[in-house]
């Protein structure tokens, strides 16, 4: 009976120590799977932090290069145009001088003429400012008298600075020969050759 006994304690021991090692090890193992599961979770969360971190420093970048970029080209149009105005101004200023009474004088006839082969001047009117008017009108009646008492009539028009037009007395052709038109004229074909030495200057790196 006491060696029965001996066997059933000794028997549960073992079964109970089997038992508890067989448990020990399923708690290990998942232990470790869990461990693993939580470090393969922070690691893919760490290189999705990375990659996002790396994509949002490159849209910085690209912002910032195309920031500096634009502000290059705001600056190079604001020069440009700049230097525009400036020439436009200094263009405009120089022909004023230019259309001085003595060239008036020779001019307005010389041009008058020069119509007056290809139209009749019955229908002919030249338009310049009063002052010079003032100043050319008698000279003109000399030099053209022959035109003005085929009609040609000579004008003061005060939205004229300085120059003259010609064309016929109803303005439906006319020539433009004001410091504002010959002066926009030789502006506009300087202006886009400034933009072209500006151009050729920045991809020089100048």
């Amino acid at each position: 009976m006491d060696i029965q006994l001996q066997e059933l304690i000794d028997k549960i021991k073992k079964d109970g120590v089997a038992s508890a090692e067989n448990t020990s090890a399923k708690i290990i193992a998942e232990a470790e799977a869990k461990a693993k599961s939580i470090i393969a979770d922070a690691e893919t969360k760490a290189e999705s932090i990375i990659k996002n971190g790396k994509l949002e420093t490159e849209r910085m970048e690209k912002a910032s290069i195309d920031a500096i970029s634009q502000a290059g080209r705001n600056i190079l149009i604001s020069f440009r145009d700049g230097i525009n105005a400036q020439l436009s101004a200094l263009i405009e200023s120089e022909t004023s001088k230019a259309y001085n009474s003595d060239l008036l004088k020779t001019l307005i006839p010389e041009t008058v003429k020069a119509w007056a082969e290809k139209d009749e001047t019955n229908d002919l009117a030249v338009l310049l400012n009063e002052k010079s008017l003032k100043e050319l009108e008698s000279g003109f009646k000399a030099s053209l008298k022959s035109e003005i008492s085929k009609g040609l009539e000579i004008k003061a028009d005060n939205s004229i600075s300085q120059g003259f037009r010609i064309g016929t007395k109803d303005g439906a052709a006319y020539y433009d020969f004001s410091a504002e038109s010959v002066a926009e004229l030789f502006a506009s074909y300087l202006n886009p050759k400034i933009a072209q030495i500006m151009k050729d200057a920045v991809s020089k790196g100048l």
